[in-house]
């Protein structure tokens, strides 16, 4: 019957739901049908009826010879394909041959360290101020041009999530040679895919959406997390400065919610050179997966200096150093890193010697020794984070005492301009705050 009715419906030119009306426990003489067999072991009884129904009268854990051997007869079936397939890659070109193991292995090409590097040069040269989602396209441009595993897509939101470059194709009924999916507005249908083409091997996988909509997709994430794969999941809007949108788009929780998976790197990177970084990282961890939280709003580059070393591997770095001995340290990430300057300069300048850490990723930052991680915290009396999110995970940097600029509630409909005043996350608040500290206030 069910063959029946998928054979009717891919004759059909209307969609079809096929909806299979099935027993929870079928055989159990009492708890079939009820949530006692979903819930808690059936019982001996129970275990003993089903048996009489089925007429199964084989011991626990013994599978009948006939059943054996015709599992055993279709396993067979494949030993002839199997054999071809691998006479077909030992006759192979040696390069080819080579290739196929490299992505198969999950290994990155060679040269990638290097076109990142160089890459990076080039960011630092030209200075983009540009929003982190476009940051990220710019990136994957290159990537995917020296990484030909990547497999892209959105969640109808190619537009939005920058995620599509000029090497990814449409992959369509007609053509599944290409390397850029479409898939709808279907976020958890997504991230699931994701985590399939991850765990079929040879392809490196991401896709995008808006960072709100990962509620949606956050069971597929997590179980990326807990089987410990490489799928890449971009997330871009990633605060109020999205705007207009208003709460409902918003994200204010869901750095955080993030953050809680174990096993899960999310990275919020403050320009296009940290945005390269992160995602050199993101393609490097073969067995967690990543999330790259990304601005809708254009950022400048806060990363002038080329530095061959990626700075944010360390998951926070010093980027400004104070004058003399720090009075204030101010962490922060992405687009707020911009207004963690702009503070420092104005301490600076009122003789409160000031420094910025950046922190592109929390998890990262948490694998490095103690050393690494309390010469970075440092010794300033007055400790703030700006982030445009909740403080959840920041008492980490600054602890109970210190100085959060950012986020208590929902948002708000709005331009940028008018919300980052509206909720006080700005650098003059941030010095206002640290002035009050300062003075005892």
């Amino acid at each position: 019957a069910i063959a029946y009715a998928i054979e009717a419906a891919r004759h059909s030119d209307k969609p079809t739901m096929i909806a299979c009306k099935t027993t929870i426990g079928f055989g159990a003489p009492t708890k079939a049908g009820t949530n006692k067999a979903h819930g808690s072991p059936l019982g001996a009884e129970e275990i003993a009826g089903a048996r009489k129904f089925f007429g199964w009268d084989y011991p626990p854990f013994e599978v009948p010879a006939d059943i054996l051997d015709a599992w055993r007869d279709a396993g067979k079936t494949g030993v002839k394909a199997r054999t071809d397939w691998e006479g077909r890659l030992a006759r192979a070109d040696t390069q080819l041959r080579s290739e196929f193991e490299r992505r198969i292995s999950g290994t990155l090409p060679a040269n990638f360290d290097a076109v990142i590097t160089d890459y990076k040069k080039k960011l630092a040269a030209d200075k983009p101020k540009v929003a982190t989602r476009k940051s990220s396209e710019m990136a994957l441009e290159i990537i995917n041009g020296a990484v030909p595993e990547t497999i892209g897509g959105s969640a109808d939101l190619t537009g939005s999530n920058n995620t599509k470059t000029s090497q990814t194709k449409n992959i369509t009924a007609d053509d599944y040679g290409q390397r850029y999916v479409h898939y709808g507005i279907r976020e958890h249908g997504m991230a699931a895919a994701l985590n399939g083409l991850t765990l079929h091997g040879g392809l490196i996988a991401y896709g995008g959406t808006f960072m709100c909509f990962s509620d949606y997709a956050r069971p597929s994430m997590r179980l990326a997390s807990l089987m410990g794969i490489r799928s890449i999941f971009v997330m871009t809007h990633d605060s109020i400065g999205l705007g207009e949108d208003g709460p409902t788009h918003q994200p204010v929780e869901h750095l955080a919610a993030l953050r809680a998976i174990p096993n899960h790197n999310v990275f919020r990177p403050a320009d296009a050179v940290e945005t390269a970084e992160c995602w050199q990282l993101a393609l490097e961890q073969e067995k967690t997966p990543s999330t790259l939280a990304l601005t809708r709003q254009n950022l400048a580059a806060v990363r002038n200096d080329f530095v061959a070393e990626n700075l944010c591997r360390q998951g926070a770095y010093e980027l400004a150093a104070a004058s003399g001995d720090a009075a204030v340290t101010i962490f922060a990430s992405g687009s707020e890193v911009e207004i963690a300057l702009a503070a420092r300069e104005a301490l600076e300048k009122h003789g409160h010697p000031t420094r910025v850490v950046s922190v592109p990723c929390f998890e990262l930052f948490d694998k490095q020794s103690a050393d690494y991680r309390n010469k970075t915290i440092g010794n300033a009396p007055i400790k703030i984070a700006i982030e445009a999110g909740i403080r959840q995970g920041w008492d980490h940097f600054i602890g109970t005492d210190g100085i959060f600029i950012g986020m208590t509630g929902f948002g708000a409909s709005g331009t940028i301009e008018q919300l980052y005043p509206h909720f006080g996350i700005t650098a003059e608040a941030t010095v206002k705050a640290a002035e009050a500290r300062l003075h005892g206030e």
